[in-house]
């Protein structure tokens, strides 16, 4: 299990090929491309949402390998600042679905399952995702120390003017699901046949 907070912008774009393009040039270390599945938990009261807490068990595929990896990890509330900082617990699960098992016969139920397709890289201090989540754009994130770091590294990727998103995933797409009477807020990628079953082991690459 791994203790840290979590520092982060994301920031709303059209496309994501100049990002790639500067991360190439500037000699970015490429980590991997795989499409998640997302599973959010909350109390049937709601109480873990109306603290700002999420609990999330997530599974992985490796685009180009098939290697599958799964995590079960749990967000505090977002702290002050320019940039979305919060505690983050997580740790490594042999198996989503038993995971999932497991929280739901703690009286916890699934509030929304969703994927989305990430693709990794190391710049300098800070990791950068290229993040394709379903229906609601594409957006890039870069998680670092702290927010001059962050800020130094989006200004070199030619991001000092894009959009700051505050909202996280999960609201934007509770939303989306809320304006488009999706009931059992599941929402996959148009064109992903990957499903949410993970078995041990990792891999990732693109």
């Amino acid at each position: 299990m791994t203790m840290s907070t979590e520092t982060e912008a994301k920031l709303r774009v059209k496309t994501h090929d100049p990002v790639r393009k500067r991360l190439q040039q500037a000699g970015a270390t490429p980590l991997g491309c795989v499409v998640e599945t997302n599973r959010i938990f909350d109390r049937p009261d709601g109480s873990l949402r109306g603290r700002g807490c999420g609990l999330r068990v997530r599974s992985t595929i490796a685009e180009d390998s098939g290697g599958r990896a799964a995590t079960l990890t749990f967000k505090g509330p977002v702290q002050p600042g320019e940039f979305k900082s919060r505690e983050e617990l997580e740790a490594s699960v042999d198996d989503a679905e038993t995971t999932t098992g497991i929280l739901e016969g703690l009286g916890f139920e699934v509030i929304l399952t969703y994927q989305k397709r990430r693709e990794s890289w190391q710049f300098l201090d800070c990791r950068i995702e290229l993040d394709e989540p379903p229906h609601v754009g594409l957006f890039v994130e870069i998680e670092g120390p702290d927010e001059a770091v962050i800020r130094s590294v989006r200004d070199e990727l030619g991001l000092g003017s894009a959009s700051l998103e505050r909202s996280s995933y999960v609201r934007m797409l509770f939303a989306y699901c809320r304006e488009n009477g999706i009931a059992d807020r599941t929402l996959k990628l148009p064109d992903s046949s990957v499903t949410p079953e993970s078995t041990s082991g990792a891999g990732a690459g693109c």
